[in-house]
């Protein structure tokens, strides 16, 4: 993973450590018993709360010192104070009951959270206009914080006016000149030309809306563009010199690459393949089966083919390269914490499933490769995926134990299983994630570790 701010461990992590007495008993909860007692202390005594301060008896005595002066030098008089009683301060003010003072906490939350007193709609759309106003990490936060809990607002279609850069943000995606794009549309046929034709026809060919907004020649030209990005970087990679610790009949390695004549000699390096598909995997790939679907929701979101190449270009390439390389070791990776996850947050339906011998990697590898958007329909896809980009593409995994929880009475009554996985029921965006909320807690920090990194 990258050091965007998407990676970084959610704020809705579950906490592994329990705070000891001595931690209980700082200096700092000390003060605030004391302050407790003597509020308690002072409210008990209503009368002495009531009566007058020293500082108080000091002002009325000055103020009448001050009258008598000015009426004997015939000056106008001051007019009286109110009538009223004084103002309290914060010293000597009644202690509220508990009802008033939780509610009292609650607005004071609210305004530091919303200090503009804006309705969250405009609130998130201001960020992403304007830009942040004070403390990037303040910042971003309050974005994950609204995507969360408020969500992006959308037609019935999914169609957002800003979730497209909301999802820049997130994925922390520099800005493109559309010419840097259209340099690499007019290279031709990348490496990987073939395999991509050979997929993009069938791209959720059964949804009307993908088919309505986005052309087969539009997914063409971005997975052709981003195939070769891919394939400069690996033969950008494959040219650096690789330092040995021994000698060879050149000589030093350290003098090898100090000199051109050496260096030129060796010739220009080679490549085993360019398709992704070389056979040690272990390599950057270009093109993998599943990336014309992973791509599909990026185009549907953006208003532009360059922000859609920048923001899916970044996300695999950042979030989840092991997706993408010819082994899949990252996907092959999630399907192993799939059940992993699944055998913690629900061990009665996860032994069931042992038992039929369905282990994640028959009814999930399409799940985790494209982050479920092989599911629709595809405005939940898109709502899942705001909640994905704002904490981490890792918790994708934990989506997939909350699809598994949702049809847990339906899998444990069933005597084959395998049917029903055979495909997922239609996303319920705001249902599984409130599960995968509620499951965090469930997940130890070192099986959490590995679902932070199982895609690098």
């Amino acid at each position: 993973m990258t050091n965007s701010p998407i990676k970084q461990t959610p704020h809705l992590a579950p906490s592994t450590t329990t705070p000891s007495d001595h931690q209980l008993r700082s200096p700092k909860s000390n003060r605030g018993l004391r302050k407790l007692q003597s509020a308690h202390q002072l409210s008990s005594n209503y009368a002495a709360l009531n009566a007058p301060s020293l500082i108080s008896q000091q002002r009325q005595q000055q103020q009448q010192r001050n009258s008598s002066s000015s009426h004997n030098n015939q000056a106008p008089q001051i007019p009286p104070l109110p009538s009223h009683h004084r103002t309290r301060s914060t010293s000597d003010a009644v202690v509220p009951n508990a009802s008033s003072s939780a509610a009292a906490a609650k607005r004071v939350v609210a305004s530091k959270k919303n200090p503009t007193n804006q309705n969250p709609r405009e609130e998130m759309e201001g960020l992403v206009r304007q830009g942040p106003q004070g403390d990037i990490h303040t910042e971003l936060s309050r974005l994950r914080h609204l995507v969360l809990c408020e969500g992006l607002y959308a037609d019935s279609d999914g169609m957002s006016q800003i979730r497209i850069y909301v999802w820049l943000i997130l994925l922390n995606a520099p800005a493109i000149s559309t010419d840097s794009y259209l340099e690499l549309i007019r290279r031709g046929a990348s490496p990987a030309y073939s395999k991509i034709r050979n997929d993009t026809f069938r791209t959720l060919a059964t949804n009307p809306l993908f088919k309505r907004r986005v052309s087969e020649a539009s997914l063409i030209r971005l997975l052709n563009a981003v195939a070769w990005k891919l394939h400069d970087a690996k033969i950008e990679k494959l040219a650096e010199p690789a330092l040995v610790n021994a000698a060879n009949e050149r000589g030093s390695p350290e003098l090898q690459h100090a000199s051109p004549i050496i260096k030129h000699a060796q010739g220009p390096p080679t490549t085993t393949a360019t398709d992704g598909s070389e056979a040690g995997g272990t390599e950057p790939g270009i093109y993998v089966q599943g990336m014309n679907v992973l791509c599909a929701p990026f185009l549907y979101a953006a208003r532009s083919e360059a922000e859609a190449f920048v923001a899916f270009h970044g996300f695999i390439t950042k979030e989840c390269p092991g997706y993408v390389r010819g082994a899949m070791d990252g996907v092959h990776k999630g399907l192993a914490l799939v059940d992993k996850c699944l055998a913690i947050v629900d061990p009665k339906l996860s032994s069931y499933l042992q038992s039929k011998h369905m282990k994640a990697e028959l009814y999930a590898f399409a799940s985790v490769l494209t982050m479920c958007a092989c599911t629709p329909p595809l405005p939940e896809v898109l709502q899942l995926w705001d909640f994905l980009f704002a904490y981490g593409p890792h918790l994708n995994i934990l989506c997939i134990c909350a699809q598994l929880v949702i049809m847990r009475e339906t899998l444990l009554t069933s005597p084959s299983p395998t049917k029903l996985l055979r495909s997922f029921p239609p996303l319920q965006a705001k249902l599984i994630v409130e599960i995968t909320v509620s499951n965090l807690r469930k997940i130890p920090a070192d099986i959490y570790e590995e679902l932070v990194h199982h895609a690098e």
